[in-house]
């Protein structure tokens, strides 16, 4: 065989061995009939082990490339299969629904740019990963008590610890039975279209919102109506007619950061009653509070059984966890766990075990605490660098949790330039306008959860020359 094996490159060596061999045959470098050497020769030759060579040679028999004889070697056959497509099939095949068609394309996580001031991403260097990883460990350690199809609704020990915690610090009423454990809060509000809105139905939403609670209620067809949000919330006498349900952030309102006043929450749940509605409060990231507590969640105050309470790990320890949880009236407890059970099941059970021993053993609270205080010192620092240097061009809307604020244009300039520009210099920043619908709205969103302290200086310098200046 005078054809030459290059081990160069990256994967499996049998995968490289096998596709080279293929596709030597396929251009004519290996013609019919030519042997091959032996696998120990070849082997020896690569410095690879025999089995190596072995099973790369086994796939391009089992394929209809290579025959065996025996007691005279290996052979290139003399009809060769037909060869695969190498591309995509064609997009004449079968097409999804309409509603899918009108979809933006998924976005692509571009590579981390040197100002991160990107909305929704924690700090990964707080997240205690040994400890995380010990608990992980003992739990993989105990593999029978994983063997089997488990109940939709989660781990227990993880249901009963969110219970305890979210009765804690959030006063939302809830025994383990109420807590259902999603793999995020986007897979809780899809259990919750699910078993709620048939195509056509009318679903309420804050202007400017979560553009992907949006999306995904439009996916299933709905209607989505946005609702006006002010220096008080969720505008309720604005609410549509015959809205199934209103999908708000109440506690530190996503984007703007404000968060419903009492009588707005006390307003939207006697709404709802009237309306026979769905109200779905997303409690996403107000665990970083960093001044006083916050007004009672709508969950706490509801008494008709009105109100889907959402959760989300994301924010407080790690996306890549996707571990979340819902809380929903006891009249659409069992059509959830159906749900739960026909989409996904019950998801990652180890991971669900390792976070209730981290809730359950006071490691989550203390994260909390160390994170805030981090997370605190960059919301104050934004805040004074808009105020002394964009006075007069952006006004930061206040507020006290999360991990983001918002600050409105002021001067009339078109905010979506001056971000592209700021992009081009490293300082990756969300224009209000992304987050509206049918009303934009000019301002920017600047989350600090994975920008740096020190850094927070050089990236709002880098905003400022956007508009043609320099400090």
């Amino acid at each position: 065989m005078d054809f030459h094996v290059s081990l160069a490159g990256r994967g499996d060596l049998s995968v490289r061995i096998y596709r080279q061999l293929r596709d030597a045959v396929l251009d004519g470098r290996l013609r019919a009939g030519e042997r091959l050497p032996p696998t120990r020769e070849l082997a020896r030759r690569l410095a690879v082990s025999r089995n190596t060579v072995a099973v790369a040679y086994d796939r391009l028999t089992a394929d209809g490339f290579l025959a065996g004889r025996v007691g005279a070697g290996t052979y290139v056959c003399a009809e060769l299969p037909e060869p695969k497509p190498r591309k995509a099939p064609s997009a004449r095949g079968p097409q999804p629904k309409a509603v899918w068609r009108s979809l933006p394309s998924p976005a692509v996580t571009a590579a981390d740019p040197a100002f991160d001031f990107r909305v929704g991403i924690p700090d990964a260097t707080l997240f205690p990963l040994g400890t995380w990883r010990r608990l992980l460990a003992r739990e993989l350690r105990d593999t029978a008590g994983f063997a089997h199809y488990a109940e939709p609704g989660g781990h227990p020990g993880l249901r009963a610890a969110i219970a305890r915690h979210v009765g804690v610090s959030r006063s939302v009423r809830a025994e383990a039975g109420d807590v259902l454990v999603t793999q995020g809060a986007q897979q809780a509000l899809d259990l919750l279209c699910r078993v709620l809105l048939e195509p056509g139905d009318r679903v309420a939403v804050e202007e400017p919102g979560y553009r992907m609670a949006r999306l995904l209620f439009a996916s299933h067809g709905a209607e989505v109506v946005g609702v006006p949000v002010d220096g008080e919330g969720l505008d309720v006498a604005a609410l549509p007619s015959r809205a199934k349900l209103v999908y708000v952030t109440p506690s530190h309102q996503f984007p703007l950061g404000t968060p419903m006043s009492l009588v707005r929450r006390t307003a939207l749940l006697a709404w709802a009653d009237r309306a026979g509605a769905v109200v779905v409060e997303d409690d996403y990231d107000s665990e970083f509070r960093f001044s006083d507590r916050p007004l009672e969640p709508l969950q706490s105050l509801d008494r008709d059984g009105r109100v889907a309470y959402v959760g989300s790990f994301s924010k407080t320890l790690l996306p890549m966890l996707r571990l979340g949880f819902l809380i929903a009236p006891a009249s659409l407890r069992d059509a959830l766990h159906h749900a739960r059970q026909l989409s996904g099941w019950h998801g990652d059970l180890p991971a669900q075990a390792a976070l209730a021993g981290f809730i359950d053993e006071g490691l989550f609270a203390r994260h909390l605490r160390r994170a805030t205080k981090v997370y605190a010192d960059r919301h104050e620092r934004i805040t004074t660098t808009l105020d002394r240097v964009f006075g007069g061009r952006l006004r930061a809307v206040p507020s006290a949790a999360g991990l983001h604020l918002c600050a409105l244009g002021e001067d009339g300039a078109d905010l979506e330039p001056i971000a592209a520009r700021a992009a081009t210099a490293g300082a990756a920043i969300q224009t209000l306008s992304d987050l509206c619908g049918g009303f934009p709205r000019q301002g920017v969103v600047l989350g600090y959860g994975s920008i740096p302290l020190d850094s927070i200086d050089a990236g709002l310098a880098a905003l400022d020359r956007a508009w043609g200046r320099e400090w």
